[in-house]
């Protein structure tokens, strides 16, 4: 049985080296990440390029993520080099500070409004939650802080609110370039960094269709605020991410697992798709094999039901990006098997407002109760299987497509394996039977075999699926199975 859960690698450094992106496809990747943080747009166009020619000659569809960089809310640099904080002593943020001039009692930031973010009492995080400071007063440009968790600070660290609530947004003018440098490139998915509400991912959503481009768009869950607006932001988007450095660096890492679980089971509920990000096998950046630590959060990520697992500094910068793909997939493979993943009574006292939803959901059932070996879904856009993918199974999905760019968006999709397929005759029975050769050629089925297959009678056109036909392999049909 072929692993459910998908993988996206963060393609870096470490991934142009020669033949390590052919390794990583081969491993298993199904999507790669382009960090927008990092490298210019020629560096990160000729990965892209790279990825898609490796992926044509090895047979498999790789999805392109193109990751936005969003807000830079850091703090300056030091003229001497990294000081050393004390629990106790002072310092301060300065925003008229020269981003160059910081020294051990102030230094500056690059965002200037964080003075009009900032109150008596609040608390601020700096490096990821290294260093905490204790908000004493804001005034003419300055907060005055009291270290509460001190220790070395150098350039350009992060700066977090706790609990939330710079109001910095979420698109600055680099990212409204690099969405355009997407949509040229035809990215199959945008992640926007530090969503604060819906509003944010509708206008990303329009800047890209503005820019001719057809990616949808993840919502990284990164803010305090975004988990308050969960809902709304599951509503605009294709998907979120669940970025779990800055996000529990705002929230608390106490509260973390709580709200990861939370938010995979919202989207999932939703029929949205979700992806858990951040330090997964950290440890794999250095070393050859994950900690016990690690193997248990990928695990516990698949039997909550996340579509896919992202590795970031591991494959990008790490010393063994392969083999880091390898061991996740093994986990993957392993979770899978439990029956908390395998079952599921989702939406089971839903009222569907389509036909093709309903087509995706009866499949589903029929698929968990009547042990059928595969899924054959015909289709254009990709929206059937989305909906068959928020079942939790061990039965495959297969989406057979004449069109590229559903190829490659449907390899986010849990359980779903793209196929390329174009419906040449109209005969319904003749076309069954290619659904069928098609499949044994692809080794998914043998013969006596039950397969589902689902299709529209209006073949070409997006959101008709209105058929759902049983057969097994190498007789003729059921009877009664439309």
């Amino acid at each position: 049985m072929p692993r459910r859960t998908k993988i996206i690698a963060t393609l870096g450094p470490a991934t142009d080296d020669p033949g390590v992106l052919e390794r990583l496809i081969q491993a298993g990747v199904d999507l790669v990440r382009l960090n927008l943080s990092h490298d210019s747009h020629e560096r990160q166009r000729a990965r892209a390029d790279a990825v898609r020619a490796c992926a044509e000659v090895l047979g498999r569809p790789v999805g392109v993520l193109v990751d936005l960089q969003g807000p830079k809310i850091r703090i300056g640099r030091f003229s001497a080099g990294a000081v050393s904080l004390r629990a106790g002593e002072f310092f301060c943020l300065d925003v008229d500070c020269p981003l160059d001039a910081g020294d051990e009692t102030r230094v500056g930031t690059t965002y200037r409004a964080l003075v009009d973010d900032l109150a008596h009492g609040d608390t601020l995080l700096l490096d990821d939650g290294a260093i905490e400071l204790w908000v004493q007063e804001v005034d003419d440009g300055i907060v005055r802080c009291k270290v509460v968790v001190g220790g070395r600070l150098s350039d350009n660290k992060g700066i977090n609110k706790k609990g939330g609530g710079l109001s910095a947004p979420a698109l600055t003018d680099k990212d409204l370039a690099d969405l355009e440098f997407a949509a040229r490139i035809g990215a199959d998915y945008v992640a926007v960094s530090f969503v604060r509400n819906a509003e944010d991912v509708c206008t990303a959503r329009r800047v890209m269709e503005q820019a001719g481009g057809q990616a949808d768009i993840v919502a990284k869950i990164e803010r305090a605020e975004a988990v308050a607006a969960a809902a709304d932001i599951i509503r605009a988007a294709d998907a979120i991410m669940i970025a779990r450095g800055d996000l529990g660096v705002e929230i608390g890492d106490a509260e973390l697992p709580a709200v990861q679980k939370s938010l995979t089971r919202s989207a999932r509920a939703m029929n949205s798709v979700v992806i858990t990000a951040t330090q997964m096998m950290q440890s794999m950046v250095d070393n050859p094999v994950p900690t016990r630590a690690e193997v248990f959060d990928v695990a516990n990520a698949v039997l909550d039901g996340t579509d896919a697992v992202m590795l970031s500094a591991e494959t990008a910068v790490g010393r063994n990006p392969d083999k880091a793909v390898l061991a996740m997939h093994r986990i993957c493979k392993e979770a899978e098997k439990q029956t908390l993943a395998r079952r599921s009574r989702h939406r089971l006292d839903s009222v569907f407002g389509r036909v093709d939803e309903a087509i995706a959901m009866a499949t589903m059932y029929t698929a968990n109760h009547l042990g059928v070996a595969a899924i054959a879904a015909l289709t254009e856009s990709g929206s059937t299987v989305k909906w068959m993918s928020r079942i939790s199974s061990s039965r495959p999905i297969y989406a057979l497509t004449r069109q590229v760019a559903t190829r490659r968006k449907v390899t986010l999709y849990r359980g779903v394996y793209p196929v390329s397929f174009d419906v040449e005759n109209q005969d319904i029975h003749e076309v069954n039977k290619e659904v069928i050769e098609e499949l044994l050629r692809q080794g998914t089925v043998r013969y006596g075999d039950l397969v589902i297959i689902t299709k529209g009678d209006r073949r070409g056109v997006e959101g008709q699926t209105n058929i759902l036909k049983i057969m097994r392999v190498g007789e003729h049909t059921l009877p009664s199975e439309d």
